[in-house]
Parts: C-alpha cells; structure tokens; sequence
C-alpha cells in the first residue's frame, strides 16, 4: 500500500466510519480495511496516518488502535496460522519512527501506540531490535534535561512493560543474556532520573498537587522497573548502588505529603509508590536477604508504622496487603527476632490482624451483590491479595518460630470474640464471624490429603457451642445470612472431625439451607453436602453412602432444584455440582428419575438459549451422563425415559449448531448407543450418516466426541454400516485422522474399534490401504506416541485375527515388511508401553508372535527371537506403578477453563475400557500357558543363553523354558538384556 493523499483520504474515511453508530457503513469500513491489511505496508500507512498533525484526533486515535490490533495478529503469527506476516522491511520502518511518535503523541494516542512497541519489543527485543534501548536512553535524558515529565513517564511505562518479561520467563542463559543487555543500557540512566526526581520531590514538597503529580508517578514507574530489573537476581550495578535506591525508598515509607495526601487521587498516587516499594523490599528479603540486612530494621519499623495509620477504606487495600506481606517475609526469614520483643506479638495482633480481618462493609455489599466473587475469595482461596487473608498468613508466619504464643494469643481473643458476640448477638455478631473466620483461616492442611486441623480450638467442641446454634436457626433467612454462611464454611472445612452420627443429624438442616434467599447461603449449603459426599474413612471407602441419603433424598433434589429458580443462582455452579454428586451416590430409583431429568432438561435448555458459565454447563452434562449411567444401569427400561427426555434436548444443540454444548451432546448419544442393546433402534442409526460429514470433522474440539460415537456405533451396529457401505467412509476418516500429528491418536480410536468390531473377511478389502497409509506417516513421524499407537493397533490385530493374518497382510505391501517393522520398531518401543490393558495387550500378542511364529525361528531371524523375549520379560517385570494408568474418580473442573477449541470429556458418560484378552487376568500368566512352543525354541534360546551369560546359565534357561517356569524369566531378564 502506497503513501500518497488518495491513500491518505481513503483511510481517513474509513476510520471515521468505523466510529458510526449505524452498522452499516460500520461494516463496510472494516471490510475495506481488512482488505487493505492484506497488502504490504499496510501497517505503516496507517503509523503515519497517526502522526498526520492536520488530521482530527479522533481518526489518530481510532487508527492508533487498529494499528496496534494489525501488528498483534501480523508481526509475528502463528505456526499454523493463515494471516501474512509484515515483511522485514516494512518492519525496520516502523521500528524507526514509532519511539519518537509515541513520545510526541497526546496521553490516549500515546497510550495505544507504547503498547503496539511493546508488542513488537516482545518478539523481536533486544536481538532483531538493538536500537530501542539506545533510542529510550537518548530520549529519556533529552525529557530529564527539559524537565518533560510527559515525555519521562511515557518512555518509563514503556521501559516497564518491555521489562515485565523479566519477572514471568523462567531463567535460562538466553534471558539472562537480555537482563544483562538491559542493565548495562538502563541502570544508570534510571538511577539517574530516580535521584533527580527525588531531589524535585523534596524541594516542592509544598508545591500544589499538579506538580507533584507527574513526580511521583515517575518515582513510581522507576520502582516498578526497578522490581523486574531485579527480579531474576541481584545485578552488580544494584548491589554497588543498593544505598541510594533504599534511602529513597524507605523516605516514602516514612514520609507524608499533605499536599497530595489530602485529596483521594492524590493519596491514590502515594499510595501506589509505597506499594511498589514495599514489593521492592519483599523481593530483596526473599532474594537478596544477606545484601538487604542493613536496611531490614528501618523497613520493618517504617512498615509497621505506616500500618497503624492506614485506614480501611478499600482505596488503601493495595498497600495494606503489599505491607503486611512484606511483614510475614520478615516473620519467615532467620531475622524473625524482630518479632521477638516482649508485646510486639499481642500488638500485631492487635493492632494489624484483628482490625483486617474484621468484616468491612465493602465484605457485607460484595456478600449481597456479587456472591459468585465472595465465594472465589472466601472459599476457594483467590482471597491471597485481600487483607483478611494476608493478615491470617502473617500470624501463620510469625507461628512458624512462636507457635505457643501464637496459639495461646490467638486463642484468648477467639475466646474473647465470642464473649463480646454472647453479650450483644445482635450488635455484636462480626465478633462472631471473625472467631469463626480466625478459626477456619489458621487451620493447617494435613499433608497429602484434604482435611484439615487446628491448634487455636477443640474442632467438636466449637462445633456444638458456635456453629450447632447458627445450624439449628429455624428462620434460613434470619438476620445476620454471613453468621450462617461462616457456620457452613466451617461444617465443610472441619468436615472429617465431625463424627457420622452427627453429621447425619444435622443433614437435615444443609438441606433446609438450600431454600435460603442468600446465593451465598444456600450455595455453601450445597458445597457442604457435595464435600461431605466425598469423605473417606481410613480404609478408603466413602464414609456417607446411599443408605445415609436415602431417607431425604426427594427433600435434597427439590430443595436444590428449587434454589436454581432463585434470582442470580440460575447457573449456579456449586448447586449444580452438588446435584452431580448426589447422584453419583444415591440410589437411583424410577421415582427419583422423573423430576431429575425434567428439572435437568429445563436447565440445559435455557442454557443453549446463551450459554454463560462454563463451570455450571459442564457439571449440567456430567448430572446428566451420572443420572443415565446409574439409572440405566439398574434398570434397562429407563434408557427409552432418557431417550424421550434427552433427544429433543440434544436435536437443539445439533441442529441450531450451539458449538460450546457440541461436544457434550455427542458424548450423551454415544453413552446412550452404548446401553442399547443390538440392534440399536432407527432413530440413532438416522444420525450416523450426519457423522460421516466432513465438514462437522473439522473443529479440533469436536473430533474427541465424534470419534466416541463413532466408536459407540460400530461396537453396535458393525455389520449394519458395512451393509450400507459406509466401512469406507469411516476408514477414510481414520485416515485423515491418523495423518494429522494433533489426532493420529483418535484416528488409532477409530481402528481399533474396527478391527475390534469387524471379522477379518470384512476388513480384508481395506487392510492394504491402512496398512500404506500407516506405515507412509511413519516413515517422517517418528514420534513415542505414533509408535505406541500403531504396536497397540498391530497387537490388537494379532490377538483378534490371528498371526497369519497379520504377518499377511503387511507384508502384502512389501517382501518382509513384517520383519523389518518388528525389528526396527516393535522389539525397541515395546517396554515404553504403559497402562494394564495395553500392557497386556502388547505383551501377550508379542509372546504368541514367539511362539507361533515359523518366520523367528529361522537363523536369519534368531536374534529378532532373543531381542524380543528380552523386550517381554523387561515390560513384565517393570514397577507396576510404572506401567498402569489410572483413572482418578472425578477429576474436578478447572474454574478458569472457558469456552474454547478444546474438548471436554464427560467423566461419567466415559467410555468404558474394552479388554480383548478377558480371559487372561495377568499377562505374566500367559507365558508359562505357552510352554508348549517354548520348547520348539528352548535349544535355540539356550545357545544364545550360553553365548551370552555362560553354560551353566544356558542350561538351567532350558530347563526353566521346559518346565514353564516364568519365575525364573521374570527373576533373569537382567541378563537377557545383553542380547
């Protein structure tokens, strides 16, 4: 794209139009631009479209962004990506003018285009872009020298951006290379700046607030670039300078500036300085504990002074938390003395913990307006940078060296908390929360487990003197619903030290609290039930089963389903995970069936209208896929209920094509084929040619669950698709799979279902073709994982089809490919087999290879025999937590996954595991089974014995091979290694 006025006007009217607020000429602008990006120099057309002075800001700006935008999907795109890529010499012109376009731009046009030079800093600084640094120096002394604040702090913020790699990639030689690069061209200029401003600072102490302003945004962008400069390790430069930059920063702490304090911006603005450097010293006494000693004492005073003063208006959170973290590193570290003195505990206590952790009003509005975040804080532990938490992970950390005075201290004020609660409950009930709160925050996690356990109280006392009363409240909506919810958080936390009998006495009122009008009420009331479902006695086995929920479980399924009807707890996720997991324990009676699929039913179809909540959608199929395998699963009958319920739920998604519930329904109507009985009803068999669609195939996350039912359909219906002709298709869709390195794995799925599934006269047709389309992707794939599948998928054969049929039909492709392949791929690759089925699998196909093969007893092919009898016995004999797979119960859905190109598989609509080999119970087994043709090769192994370890040892493997003997293979492979 050329630079010209006709060009110029052309793009201008485009971006004008892009700000319409009618959609029309919206479009058609952004349909001519992105046209225009395809061309070269696009990029830099619209870069100087920016700095065009004549031109309205409102354009710049616009343009501005979509520059940024343009070089974020442009200068660098991905591997498999279809965009252009900016070619190089375009990329030198942008990189030549943006520095100085940035720093004369005004504050929003400046802002977009830092971040478009940070965007190109991060693929191309410092090594494709040496000049950057020099250029930021250069111009950074010009503004130091002219007093251009502006100037200062837009290089500073952008040197800060630049920098933050420093603080996120792991440390390897080449990053280390780049920080040094950094520090030999930025140190001394941003001392230099950091001092000068200083000096300002003090000399306009009492200046207005406008000219302080810019200065301590500067000292505070100096700080934060100071953080990542010094984040990987201490630089020498640091260490030779460490006196100015804390004398500096300690003046900060210490310090007050009633001409910015007295205003809330200006406060803010402090605030964020001290802040930063109160990171800047946590960072020194994590890191550089030694170096920083001098300074430790003057910090912690200066910090715990400025901590007495700080209010708890939410606008100072940040340096209340940043203070106190600094604190609880010096409570960790070997100068935890400073914590030593007679009454410092008991005013920490005092003076720091009890007031953060008391409850603000800020808690009490974001408990009643926004439940969801209060849950992620107080529940799930996101709450790190609150000061609640922060100031429980202080006295955590002071307990780790003063346990007993932590104990004893923390103790008395629980106790006196409660006092205070007992004498005015209804004044007085935050008391209450933060004993309950102190309690539940200081608890320790026992190691390798979840329960947990405490020091400060007796868990079952407090239990029946706190937490029973707040439990037995009849009125579910009484004043005060966080005193209730404290209560549940507690009942769910100390949750293993409460014994059975009373945990089942009080389940009533968890049920009774999920018809509570507070979404965080009733939502602890379900995680409280949910979490008590998993408790585990010591043996292993659940400790609460479907004979304890039994009696109350019509109750529990209409008190949860109700509490989704509540205003916001629509999509509430722990409601709906609670009724996943009552499901998977209770038993599932025809009655209890009916309104569990209807109220699911109804949930999943509001949701296809505008699916929200990941979390919640996810635990809605697996309440399903649970609800249908246990229901089924007592009573066949019940799968025509499903179908009836279900498929209208599963034509919408199908049909109206809603992609985030895509994969989800194709795994419900393959777990749905998979309880049918052969044959399989029509109205399935009509959906299997919309699976044979190329173009549904082509969405990565769709292919898990379309091979499932595909997998699903030919376990059930095998001969009905061969008879329609549909065997080709299928296997040209195994094809496609197998030859893609992101699904070879699924497309292996789809074969060995096949072979699995298909007598061998059926498949004969088509083996040739998978044999050529196999064995062509290994000749340039390589790979563990390519190899695991096509031994798994060759053993399989073997054991279904016979030997014969297999040596056949590969070597049909070329003379002796067979050999070749067992002796390049199948002998090496055989012990990197994990998992018991494929175990098995592999080491039973490669023994009867041994032994029912004339082609390995031939001399030609003796060693091939030896080799691979030593592969057998080492994959036998491995650790057996080495080889086996197993399959957690439930794995829990992770609460940041979104809506994306990935699969999600159904735990409880999974597949269950084929075993071709029922019959033998341990592969180990098999081979003194065989001790018949081990005798046809016991003189040939025993000469390879007696060439390798010596005669005696050659005689007494014959005699063993005779005898069947597999304990003396198992306890000898050590030596067959020598093979």
């Amino acid at each position: 794209m050329e630079w010209n006025p006709q060009d110029l006007h052309t793009l201008s009217q485009c971006f004008v139009n892009t700000l319409s607020p009618s959609p029309e000429p919206r479009r058609r602008a952004e349909a001519i631009l992105s046209d225009f990006s395809q061309k070269p120099n696009y990029g830099l057309a619209v870069l100087r479209l920016v700095a065009e002075p004549n031109v309205a800001e409102e354009i710049r700006q616009a343009a501005s962004v979509n520059f940024k935008n343009h070089l974020k999907v442009r200068w660098s795109p991905a591997p498999n990506s279809d965009e252009p890529r900016i070619q190089d010499a375009e990329k030198e012109q942008i990189k030549a003018l943006i520095v100085s376009l940035m720093l004369n731009a005004t504050p929003r046009i400046q802002g977009q285009l830092s971040e478009a030079l940070v965007l190109i800093g991060k693929h191309d600084f410092p090594r494709l872009w040496p000049n950057l640094l020099p250029e930021l120096t250069g111009s950074l002394q010009k503004a130091s020298q002219a007093g251009d604040y502006a100037s200062i702090n837009g290089i500073l913020g952008t040197a800060n951006s630049i920098f933050k790699k420093f603080r996120h990639e792991f440390k390897t030689n080449e990053l280390l290379y780049d920080l040094k690069y950094c520090l030999e061209n930025f140190a001394a200029p941003l001392l230099e700046i950091f001092l000068k401003t200083a000096n300002l600072i003090e000399s306009a102490a009492n200046a207005d607030a406008a000219a302080l302003k810019p200065l301590f945004e500067s000292q505070r962008l100096c700080c934060r670039v100071f953080f990542s400069l010094n984040y990987q390790e201490l630089p020498e430069f640091f260490e030779d300078h460490m006196n100015e930059w804390m004398t500096e920063q300690m003046k900060y702490l210490a310090n007050s500036y009633p001409a910015l304090e007295n205003s809330a911006d200006g406060l803010a603005l402090v605030d964020e300085l001290r802040a930063a450097v109160c990171e800047n010293i946590n960072l020194y006494m994590e890191k550089n504990e030694e170096e920083f000693q001098a300074y430790l004492n003057g910090f912690a005073l200066a910090v715990w002074n400025l901590l007495t003063t700080v209010s708890q208006s939410p606008s100072r959170d940040q340096l209340a938390v940043t203070a106190i973290k600094f604190l609880t590193t010096v409570s960790t570290s070997v100068h935890h003395s400073l914590f030593a003195g007679e009454g410092v505990i008991p005013q920490i206590c005092q003076g720091i913990v009890i007031p953060n952790v008391m409850l603000r009003d800020e808690d009490t509005e974001l408990f009643e307006m926004n439940y969801i975040e209060f849950i992620r804080r107080d529940m799930e532990g996101s709450d790190l940078d609150t000061r609640r938490r922060i100031a429980c992970e202080l006295l955590k950390g002071i307990a780790t060296n003063y346990k007993p005075q932590v104990t004893n201290l923390v103790s008395v004020q629980i106790q006196n908390l409660l006092t205070s609660f007992a004498a005015n409950p209804e004044k007085n009930w935050k008391d209450k929360d933060c004993a309950i709160y102190l309690v539940v925050s200081l608890a320790t996690k026992k190691a390798g487990g979840t329960s947990v356990t405490t020091d400060l109280v007796d868990v079952q006392s407090f239990f029946g003197s706190v937490i029973v009363p707040e439990l037995q409240s009849q009125d579910v909506n009484g004043f005060p619903p966080m005193l209730k919810a404290g209560a549940l958080k507690f009942f769910t936390m100390f949750r293993t030290h409460i014994p059975k009998p009373m945990t089942l006495q009080f389940f009533p009122d968890l049920i009774r609290f999920l018809r509570a009008e507070s979404n965080v009420v009733h939502s602890y009331a379900a995680s409280c039930i949910e979490k008590l479902l998993l408790v585990k006695d010591e043996s292993g086995q659940a400790r609460y089963t479907s004979v304890d929920i039994s009696p109350v479980l019509p109750q529990l399924m209409n008190n949860l389903f109700e509490a989704l009807q509540v205003p916001e707890s629509e999509e509430n996720q722990y409601i709906m995970k609670c009724i996943m997991r009552v499901l998977g324990v209770a038993d599932i009676s025809r009655e209890i069936v009916g309104p569990c699929i209807t109220g699911l039913t109804s949930v999943l179809n509001k949701a296809c209208e505008n699916p929200k909540n990941p979390v919640f959608n996810h635990y809605v199929f697996e309440s399903v896929a649970v609800l249908v395998k246990r229901a089924c699963g007592k009573d066949a009958s019940l799968i025509a209920v499903f179908e009836i319920n279900l498929f209208p739920s599963i034509q919408k998604i199908l049909v109206e094509d809603v992609q985030e519930f895509y994969p989800y329904a194709l795994q419900l109507l393959a777990q749905l084929v998979e309880l049918n009985r052969p044959p399989i009803p029509q109205s399935y068999m009509q959906i299997f040619p919309m699976l044979l669609s190329p173009d549904l195939w082509r969405k990565a996350s769709n292919v898990p669950a379309l091979v499932r039912l595909l997998q699903a359909f030919l376990k059930k219906a095998p001969h009905e698709l061969n008879q329609e002709g549909s065997l080709r298709q299928v296997l040209e869709i195994s094809n496609k799979l197998v030859s893609a390195r992101n699904t070879d794995e699924q497309g292996f799925y789809v074969l060995n279902t096949v072979v699995e599934s298909l007598d061998f006269n059926v498949i004969v047709p088509y083996i040739g073709q998978i044999w050529s389309s196999l064995f062509t992707v290994l000749q340039t794939r390589q790979s563990p994982k390519y190899i695991k599948c096509l031994l798994i998928f060759m053993s399989l054969v073997l054991v279904k089809h016979g030997f014969t049929n297999l040596v056949e039909s590969v070597n049909g492709i070329q003379a002796n490919l067979f050999l070749m392949i067992l002796g390049q791929f199948w002998i090496s690759n055989l012990t990197h087999i994990t998992g018991f089925i494929e175990t098995k699998l592999t080491a039973v196909a490669s023994t009867r290879l041994l032994c029912e093969s004339q082609m390995l007893l031939d001399a030609a092919a003796v060693e091939h025999w030896g080799k691979l009898l030593n592969s057998i016995i080492t994959l036998l004999s491995r650790a057996e937590q080495d080889r086996v797979e197993e399959d957690p119960e439930m794995p829990e859905f992770a609460e940041n996954v979104g809506y994306s190109a990935t699969f999600i598989r159904l735990h409880n609509a999974g597949k269950t595991e084929d075993d071709p080999l029922k019959d033998i119970r341990d592969a180990k087994e098999f081979l003194p089974i065989r001790q018949n043709y081990y005798v046809s090769a016991t003189l040939i192994t025993a000469k390879l014995f007696e060439r390798s370890c010596g005669e005696e040892e050659g005689i007494l493997f014959q005699f063993s091979l005779n005898l069947g003997h597999h304990a003396f293979v198992n306890n000898h492979y050590s030596h067959s290694q020598r093979f």
